[in-house]
Parts: structure tokens; sequence; C-alpha cells
């Protein structure tokens, strides 16, 4: 049974920076693409960012590119989206998900491309 929990969001001033985790059990998150989408209320689910170590493919949404990175601990089974100079409009629920690669590579960043998600984990930034 594949499981995804994060963890690492939380209340941040305009500016600051958090690092969200993905633990992963049930999977090895080195062998399927992985990313992190985001859901502000009132909102659609947006692909955030998604890497595949085997290929060292990594792609960003055009708003969080020269500030957020994606990465994974092997060792730790654990996927990360380290989060720098953070804005209002970053406010949202954090989701990692995970799906199995076919041969043609990553799908496309989008919420109904992934089929195994986690609980999310709530950002929230504001003065």
């Amino acid at each position: 049974q594949v499981q995804l929990v994060e963890s690492g969001g939380g209340p941040v001033l305009p500016g600051g920076s958090l690092r969200l985790s993905c633990a992963a059990s049930g999977v090895t998150v080195s062998s399927v693409c992985m990313a992190w989408f985001r859901q502000a209320p009132g909102k659609e689910r947006e692909g955030v960012a998604a890497m595949y170590t085997g290929s060292g493919y990594t792609h960003y949404a055009d708003s969080v590119k020269g500030r957020f990175t994606i990465s994974q601990d092997n060792a730790k089974n654990t996927l990360y989206l380290q989060m720098n100079s953070l804005k209002p409009e970053d406010t949202a629920m954090y989701y990692c998900a995970a799906v199995f690669r076919p041969s043609s590579g990553c799908p496309p960043v989008r919420a109904g491309s992934y089929n195994t998600w986690g609980q999310g984990t709530q950002v929230t930034v504001s003065s």
C-alpha cells in the first residue's frame, strides 16, 4: 500500500522560506514520477514542481521558477520542496503526488495525471 505523508507547512511572512517534506512508503520515490501540487480556496489544483531521478527530469511552474526547488533524499525515501521568497499568492494547501512512469516519460504535471496523493499540508503566507 502506497502512502504519502506531507509535513512542514505553516504560517510564514512574505519573503520567508519553508521546506515541505513528503515521506513515502510502499513506493521508492526515485523510481516513480513525483510532484508537488497546490490548491488555494476556490481554485483548481495546480502543479508546482515535478521530478524523476532516473532521467534527471524536473519541471517547475512559471510562477515558482527561481524560488522553489524540488529534491529527493533516497536514503530517507522522502521528497522535498524548498520554498524561498514566499509571496501571499503562494498560500495554499500543498500536496505531494506520485505516478508510475510510463515509457514515454513523466506525464504533464496536471492533477489528473497523478494517481497517488498525500493528505496535504497548509502553507499560509501573510504579514
